[in-house]
């Protein structure tokens, strides 16, 4: 190994081990949620995992968990964690219930439960861009596009909801 080879390793180093390395990686706040064991939930006040059933899980623990489970695939997980709220009317929960439908193949599903969401809370670009991915999946681009320019109105052409839901429009889907 030569002596530039050497001086350039440690900045290599420093750089894999900077916030700005997991920054370029996904910066979704599911991304930071550890996974518990089966029938466990990440409780963010004592910061572990704790029984699912446990009286001192708040529903928004539950409902972010559902959908870091979700994300991860175990999309009928969610839905029973859902399933457990105290209050599942929140836009959120009717959000995350829609992506893990949705994600199952219940696609009209999926979409009464963001309409639901939306009914809650119209500005939720989350519950936008999987309305519109979910108007992909039934074949209506014009649809998804009407989202697409509801979400530029909420956040901007460069959230990552509008980016999301502007690749899968253009065909490369990354939810």
């Amino acid at each position: 190994m030569n002596t530039t080879s050497l001086r350039v390793i440690p900045i290599i180093i420093f750089f894999l081990h900077s916030p700005l390395a997991s920054a370029m990686g996904d910066n979704s706040t599911e991304s930071k949620t550890p996974d518990c064991p089966s029938g466990q939930v990440y409780d963010s006040a004592t910061q572990k995992c704790v029984p699912d059933k446990s009286s001192s899980l708040s529903d928004g623990d539950k409902t972010h968990y559902a959908y870091h489970l979700a994300k991860k695939g175990e999309y009928q997980a969610a839905l029973n964690l859902l399933d457990s709220l105290k209050n599942a009317n929140t836009a959120e929960a009717w959000n995350y219930r829609g992506y893990a439908t949705r994600k199952l193949g219940r696609t009209d599903e999926g979409i009464g439960y963001y309409q639901r969401s939306l009914a809650i809370d119209p500005n939720y670009a989350k519950a936008r861009e999987y309305l519109g991915e979910a108007w992909m999946v039934k074949g209506r681009p014009d649809l998804a596009k009407e989202q697409l320019k509801v979400i530029a109105g909420i956040c901007g052409q460069s959230c990552e909801e509008y980016r999301d839901l502007q690749a899968a429009i253009n065909g490369h889907p990354e939810s």
